[in-house]
């Protein structure tokens, strides 16, 4: 069976890392041909060369370039795939003519979050979606927030690959190249962009620095973090790192005795469940899909968005109780191992792809 995958890059992201989890998985099976087409040069995955993916370009010049619907079906035409299964509202957009031109099964995956407020204009969801044959998310929220139709909607979670935690440094050699001294670090990592809501977390270090300190906290993402720095009390710059760019995050989670996020829409969350893998306990400020994550009192405190009191208190009981501590990382662990693993993914999409090739067969 042959599959195309048409996403705008292949930067950092949790859809764009979901999507090379896919391809390594899928890439084993004799059942399936794979490829991948995308708008923009941009490709920090460069394991996925290993895998024998044939990659194309519909290079995008502009936000609505016209072109990309001509060179896509130029390759969708050349290829003859099955199934084309977009990873973005925009390519859904762009494989409409394709869809209906060349008689493939359009998989609709656009939906990555939970938004309180969906756009509803005319080149959205709204138009995509009845002609999609099949709509994915990695959670029920967003089904819910983007109100797509049920009977041709299903929620696939993210997968975690527990190989990503073979690390090459101890936990010592991190905090010394980091220059931490303190006994406790505390992390979230995220884009620094609104809807992550960073202010959230930088107003709970303030609080919980006026009474202590022994814990230093990792901010880790990309983007311009300069906005919530200006939040950060400048007494206490010496106990708070901003990380734009690391080569192997999961080294600064294994650091962290606590994983934070504080955000404002959330699918599920690549982040907390890293943290979740490495047994880490979780604070979580947010909406959508964080309770599909995240069991209050289980493995993590649960919190409404801009919760900053229930912020600070939740890291500071878990500072303060370390068999509290054990506890929930093993239970998040477990959750991972449980509810999210790589294999389950993997399996899930396969039945998918086999599921709608034969629909009008």
């Amino acid at each position: 069976m042959k599959i195309l995958f048409f996403i705008d890059n292949l930067g950092p992201g949790g859809k764009q890392r979901r999507l090379v989890e896919l391809l390594k998985g899928l890439s084993v099976n004799s059942d399936f041909k794979l490829y991948l087409v995308l708008t923009k040069r941009e490709l920090i995955y460069t394991d996925i060369y290993n895998l024998n993916v044939p990659i194309f370009y519909a290079l995008r010049e502009s936000k609505r370039d016209p072109k990309v619907f001509v060179t896509l079906y130029q390759i969708i035409k050349r290829i003859k795939p099955k199934v084309v299964h977009v990873w973005g509202n925009l390519e859904a957009i762009y494989a409409l003519p394709s869809k209906m031109l060349c008689n493939v099964k359009l998989i609709n995956g656009q939906i990555t979050n939970a938004p309180s407020k969906v756009s509803n204009g005319i080149l959205s969801h709204r138009i995509t979606f009845p002609f999609s044959d099949i709509i994915l998310s990695n959670s029920l929220a967003g089904i819910n927030a983007y109100h797509a139709p049920k009977s041709k909607s299903k929620v696939i979670y993210n997968g975690f690959d527990f190989k990503r935690l073979q690390l090459d440094k101890d936990v010592s050699a991190i905090k010394n190249e980091l220059n931490i001294k303190t006994p406790f670090v505390v992390g979230m990592v995220g884009s620094f962009a609104k809807r992550k809501d960073y202010s959230t977390f930088i107003k709970a270090i303030n609080e919980i620095l006026l009474l202590r300190d022994d814990i230093t906290f990792l901010c880790v993402g990309d983007g311009d973090f300069l906005p919530y720095k200006e939040l950060l009390n400048p007494a206490y710059q010496v106990y708070v790192k901003f990380l734009t760019h690391h080569d192997n995050v999961e080294q600064l989670m294994q650091i962290c005795d606590i994983g934070v996020l504080t955000t404002y829409t959330e699918g599920i969350s690549n982040a907390v469940l890293e943290f979740m893998a490495l047994k880490k306990p979780v604070v979580v400020a947010g909406s959508g899909g964080c309770n599909e994550i995240v069991e209050n009192g289980c493995n993590g405190y649960l919190l409404e968005p801009e919760d900053v009191l229930g912020v600070k208190e939740g890291i500071i009981n878990l500072i303060n109780t370390p068999e509290l501590r054990l506890k929930f990382g093993t239970n998040s662990l477990q959750i991972v191992k449980e509810k999210f693993s790589i294999h389950n993914m993997i399996k899930e999409f396969v039945n998918v792809y086999k599921t709608i090739t034969k629909q009008n067969a």
